[in-house]
């Protein structure tokens, strides 16, 4: 039996990966409709405010579900959001068997829906792929506890380890495949953060250039407000939004310039070294919604987000070039650690090829 089970929850997890980028901040979540063995309904989580996985899956069956086993990726629901609890749709539906991934960390359900249904005589089975479910929704199972933002630090270097050459070229590092999967990812998620010297150096503008594809919140920081007034991501508001997250010590009245030109301004603590405070910044944007963002450095901010403890996974595209230069950059600079004891620990470390290069990734490992 539980090797059924897990193939029919593979096939639930494959349904969710289709929500990517379309449910946040809710999760992806993919049901299936099992009868005498065979599959008559399937559905995943389209679209946030509409159908859930599990009243797709009910619309799309070809048969009378009594009786009949679902499998649904996350504990379904059982309180009133923006559609009615997925627990009592179940019910209604008379299901005979109810096979879930992973328990839903909100407090809000919380076993409440596994509870739900067992009170209604329906056989409950937990646990199957759990781990995978839980992967599949990293983002919204951080966010709903601590309502902090998923932060996926993502760096491109050559074979050497260096980010830029010893003048400071970096454009392109990295092949063409490459870089249509990060601006798929800057599509994914919500937010992406870079220093106020990667600005100054390349400019960038910071969205997601795939067709049909939403760009994400720009945030940058700049603890005195040194970006340039002229820089591409104050340009186009209309396009990508802009958040400047400073201290104390920026220009006011540069600060009034910028927002008089649609820029937020986000004034945060300062750090013992004057420097924003990437923890209070991560909690701020928590508060505006950011489940997710992607980190795409500079070196310094790079350390600085390792050193604060906001980088939950880390994404390294490797490409097949030497630059050497001892000034020449490397993804995370700062101060850098004295002893190798100190070293941020990456654990579940995967390789995969994207074409002419390699992405290494995996998660910080973190002793909470």
């Amino acid at each position: 039996m539980q090797d059924k089970d897990t193939h029919f929850m593979q096939m639930a997890l494959e349904l969710a990966e289709k929500g990517r980028g379309a449910v946040a901040p809710n999760p992806m979540v993919g049901a299936i409709i099992v009868k005498d063995g065979r599959i008559i309904g399937s559905g995943y989580h389209e679209k946030i405010g509409e159908g859930h996985a599990e009243v797709n899956a009910f619309r799309s069956a070809t048969e009378d579900v009594a009786g009949a086993t679902i499998y649904v990726t996350l504990e379904p629901c059982s309180h009133f959001g923006k559609t009615p609890p997925c627990s009592d749709k179940i019910i209604e539906k008379k299901i005979g068997r109810v096979v879930i991934a992973a328990l839903d960390p909100n407090p809000l359900v919380s076993g409440r829906g596994v509870k739900k249904l067992q009170a209604a005589g329906i056989e409950v089975v937990t646990g199957i792929l759990a781990e995978e479910s839980s992967r599949l929704n990293e983002i919204f199972m951080k966010y709903i506890v601590k309502k902090e933002p998923f932060v996926v630090m993502k760096a491109a270097m050559s074979l050497d380890g260096k980010i830029a050459t010893r003048t400071g070229e970096s454009q392109w590092i990295t092949g063409p495949a490459a870089r249509e999967r990060v601006h798929q990812l800057r599509s994914a998620l919500t937010g992406i953060m870079v220093g106020v010297q990667t600005v100054i150096m390349d400019d960038p503008q910071l969205t997601s250039r795939i067709p049909g594809g939403k760009n994400p919140l720009r945030i940058i920081v700049d603890s005195t407000l040194r970006i340039p007034l002229e820089a591409k991501v104050l340009q186009d508001q209309d396009v990508a939004k802009t958040l400047i997250a400073t201290t104390e010590r920026a220009d006011r009245s540069k600060a009034a310039r910028l927002e008089e030109a649609g820029i937020e301004i986000l004034s945060v603590p300062a750090n013992d070294d004057g420097r924003t405070d990437l923890k209070a910044l991560m909690r701020a944007l928590g508060e505006r919604g950011i489940d997710s963002i992607l980190l795409e450095g500079g070196a310094t901010l790079n350390f600085a987000a390792l050193q604060a403890g906001i980088v939950d996974k880390v994404q390294v595209y490797i490409a097949p070039k030497l630059i050497g230069g001892e000034t020449a950059k490397t993804p995370v600079g700062g101060d850098g650690i004295e002893k190798l004891s100190q070293a941020f620990s990456v654990i579940e470390l995967k390789a995969s090829t994207v074409g002419e290069d390699i992405l290494l990734e995996g998660y910080i490992s973190k002793n909470e």
